[in-house]
């Protein structure tokens, strides 16, 4: 990349989430070039040029041969091969989460991005609203221990509707199911904001009787402070209710929860005083406690041109991946714990 130039971007897959980190790409404000585009499809590919900019590739060589940097937002089985042949081009990597269907090819993909700027589409850890709670938790001496938190994630099935991602129902392309492929954003921000955690247990159904596709996990996290926290994660067939996630956090002397997973609202039990925080008052707090709201695909341009490492990285996605395996080996146990 020639200095002072701006990053070339382009994207392998050209679906939904690619189109979500297109889009939020362009709010961030950040200066880049787009470059070629790539997708099975072809009408999608073209559709997501004509909105986004770019071309449309021939072939993912002739993606990584035009473009300093790379979103990888194809099916999860893909990931790796993707990531492989980025890296061997010498281009910067936006990985989707999960890494791969699996615990061990979440560590090979790992491995393989090792020394190259990369960054993994765990977005909510650029979230405002749980941004503001890790600052209030960070102050233990007025908010003493975590005693208990308890989140649920409920998102309609995403094989239809707005997702419709005919893939997430094969579990050769998607691993498992609502876990693996949704909620280890949420594993991850329980072990970010409340651990770390040091064992964990959970039970799986799946309602749809999808083959491989668990649509409900229940799991209960042990906490290294001794406190316990516990996660509803459920595919339904509501889809009016889009995607939506709760948290609340009972601690020794406050009380904290979540609405929605962006922009709040927070709101606060702390020294006999309640406050709340939302939107624009939710973003002006987090300015003042110094905390980084800025949008995730940005920050990734950012580091490229700048040539600095990328956040989060595989290290931490690796460290969600081994949450969610000892999820599913609890659950294949029983509900028996699995130490971590």
């Amino acid at each position: 990349m020639a200095t002072g130039s701006p990053v070339r971007v382009g994207f392998l897959g050209a679906g939904f989430i690619a189109t979500f980190h297109s889009k939020l790409l362009r709010a961030s404000g950040v200066a880049h070039e787009r470059a070629g585009v790539h997708d099975l499809d072809r009408d999608r590919a073209e559709a997501f040029v004509a909105a986004a900019g770019g071309f449309v590739a021939g072939s993912e060589d002739d993606v990584l041969g035009s473009c300093d940097a790379v979103f990888i937002c194809t099916w999860t089985s893909d990931h790796e091969e993707r990531v492989r042949r980025a890296v061997d081009a010498g281009v910067a990597v936006f990985v989707e989460k999960p890494l791969s269907t699996d615990l061990d090819g979440a560590r090979r993909v790992t491995d393989l991005l090792a020394g190259t700027t990369h960054q993994v589409g765990l977005v909510l850890r650029r979230s405002p609203a749980y941004g503001l709670v890790e600052s209030i938790l960070e102050d233990a001496d007025r908010t003493g221990r975590v005693m208990s938190a308890m989140f649920r994630d409920d998102q309609v099935l995403p094989t239809g509707g707005r997702y419709a991602s005919a893939w997430r129902a094969d579990a050769s392309k998607a691993g498992s199911g609502v876990l693996l492929e949704h909620s280890i954003h949420d594993v991850d921000l329980i072990d970010r904001l409340l651990g770390p955690v040091t064992s964990v247990s959970g039970h799986q159904r799946s309602f749809h009787e999808i083959d491989g596709i668990e649509d409900l996990v229940v799991a209960t996290f042990e906490l290294a402070g001794g406190g316990v926290a516990t996660l509803t994660t459920v595919w339904h067939d509501l889809p009016e209710r889009n995607s939506l996630r709760y948290l609340e956090i009972h601690c020794e002397r406050a009380f904290i929860s979540v609405e929605e997973d962006w922009f709040g609202p927070v709101r606060c039990t702390v020294d006999g005083t309640t406050q709340e925080w939302s939107g624009d008052e939710l973003l002006a707090e987090c300015e003042r406690r110094g905390i980084l709201t800025v949008l995730p695909e940005g920050e990734f341009i950012r580091s490229v041109a700048e040539g600095r490492p990328a956040s989060p990285d595989a290290a931490v996605a690796l460290r969600a991946h081994e949450l969610v395996d000892g999820i599913y080996r609890s659950a294949a146990a029983g509900g028996a714990p699995t130490q971590l």
